[in-house]
C-alpha cells in the first residue's frame, strides 16, 4: 500500500475483522493511528489488555447513534465499516434491529465521514445481500444500496463496498461449532450435507478491502473469487484433521438459510469487471429520467449466470482440509501451537 501515517477508523473494530486488520497493519507505517470503535467496553477492555499499544485508540458508541460517531470520524484518513447484525437467526427474530444497524448505522458512518472529510469509507457486506431471502441478507442488500446512493452526492469522500462470503474461524461460525462438538465426542449437527458455502479466510478478507482501498471508484462493489464447499465436507474434512470420527446428525435447513449463497448476481455479472482474483461491479449511477428505460434495454440476461457455490469449483474434502488447515483456530486447537495471530 503506498499510502503512510495516515488514521483509520474500524467500526465493530473488536471483531474478527478487526482483531485481523490489527494484526495486518498495528506494526507497519500506513497509520499512525487505529481508532475502534464499538459498543462493547468490554471486548475493548480485552483487546486494550491483549494489545497494550499507544497506537490504538478506542471509541465507545454505536452506530446506530450519529451523534457517537460523528466525533469518532475526526480526523479520520480512512474508514472500515465491519460493525453489523450478523446472525441470521436474530436478524429473523428482531428484523428492525437488522435495519437500525446494517441500514440506518450505514448511512451514519457515511455521512458521518463525509462532513469529516474522510478520503474513503469501505462498507463490508456478504453473500447473503445477493437474492436475499432473510432478514439479514434483505438489510444488508439495502446497506448496499445506501452507500451506493450516498456515493453519488459525495466528492471529497469515495464510498466502496467489498462483498464476501463465510470467514473460516470467525466468531460464530460453523468451523468452531463442529471442532466443538468433535472434541465433546458429542453428534455432529449438519443441516444440510449437500448445501454449499463460500470459504475464505479472514486474511482472504483483509486483502479484498486492501484491493478495494486501492482500486475502488464511487459506489464500487468488489467480490473476490472465493473457493466453494459443501457442508458434508467440510463436517468430515474437520474429523480427518483432528482424527476423531463422530456421528453426523442432518437436522435440516434452518429457517432463512438457503442451499447455496450467491456472490454475483446475473444482474450484476452482466457489468461485472474481471480483475483476475476480483470481479468489480460499478455503481448503476443512471439518473431519475425513467423515460429512456423504455427505449434503451440490456442485453439478453438469459444468457448470463450467476456466480455462486453451487456453480463453481468444489474442494470437496482433501480441499477443504488444505483450506482450513492452516487456520490460527486449528493449529491452536488441533495441533496445540500457539499462533501469534489467534482470532
Amino acid at each position: 500500500m503506498k499510502i503512510q501515517n495516515k488514521v483509520l477508523l474500524i467500526t465493530g473494530g473488536t471483531g474478527s475483522f478487526g482483531s485481523a486488520v490489527l494484526n495486518r497493519f498495528l506494526h507497519t507505517d500506513h497509520f499512525r493511528e487505529i481508532r475502534i470503535f464499538s459498543r462493547d467496553e468490554k471486548k475493548q477492555d480485552d483487546m486494550r489488555v491483549q494489545y497494550k499499544n499507544d497506537k490504538i485508540k478506542y471509541y465507545i458508541g454505536d452506530v446506530r447513534d450519529y451523534a457517537s460517531v460523528e466525533p469518532a470520524t475526526r480526523g479520520v484518513d480512512y474508514v472500515f465499516h465491519a460493525a453489523a447484525l450478523k446472525q441470521v437467526p436474530s436478524c429473523e427474530f428482531f428484523p428492525m434491529q437488522a435495519v437500525k444497524t446494517n441500514v440506518e448505522g450505514t448511512q451514519n458512518v457515511i455521512r458521518a465521514s463525509a462532513v469529516n472529510k474522510v478520503q474513503k469509507v469501505i462498507c463490508l457486506s456478504t453473500d447473503k445481500a445477493a437474492y436475499p431471502i432473510n432478514a439479514m441478507g434483505i438489510s444488508k442488500a439495502m446497506m448496499e444500496k445506501v452507500a451506493v446512493a450516498e456515493s453519488r452526492s459525495l466528492t471529497e469522500t469515495v464510498v466502496c463496498l467489498t462483498r464476501y462470503g463465510n470467514v473460516m474461524g470467525s466468531r460464530g461460525s460453523v468451523i468452531p461449532l463442529f471442532l466443538n462438538q468433535i472434541k465433546k465426542g458429542e453428534k455432529i449437527t449438519v443441516t444440510d450435507p449437500n448445501m454449499s458455502r463460500f470459504f475464505m479466510s479472514l486474511e482472504d478478507a483483509v486483502d479484498l478491502v486492501l484491493f478495494a482501498f486501492e482500486n475502488a471508484n464511487p459506489g464500487d462493489l468488489f467480490v473476490n473469487k472465493a473457493p466453494a464447499g459443501k457442508i458434508g465436507d467440510l463436517a468430515q474434512a474437520l474429523m480427518e484433521l483432528t482424527g476423531k470420527e463422530v456421528p453426523v446428525k442432518v437436522i435440516g435447513t434452518r429457517h432463512g438459510e438457503k442451499l447455496y449463497e450467491t456472490l454475483c448476481t446475473r444482474e450484476e455479472m452482466l457489468h461485472a469487471e474481471d480483475m483476475g482474483d476480483f470481479y468489480r461491479i460499478p455503481a448503476d449511477n443512471r439518473d431519475l429520467n425513467y423515460a429512456k428505460y423504455f427505449s434503451e434495454g440490456e442485453r439478453d440476461i438469459s444468457k448470463i449466470e450467476d456466480y455462486h457455490s453451487h456453480n463453481t469449483e468444489q474442494q470437496g474434502v482433501e480441499g477443504l482440509k488444505k483450506l482450513i488447515y492452516t487456520l490460527p483456530l486449528i493449529r491452536k486447537e488441533v495441533f496445540g501451537e500457539d499462533p501469534a495471530f489467534y482470532v
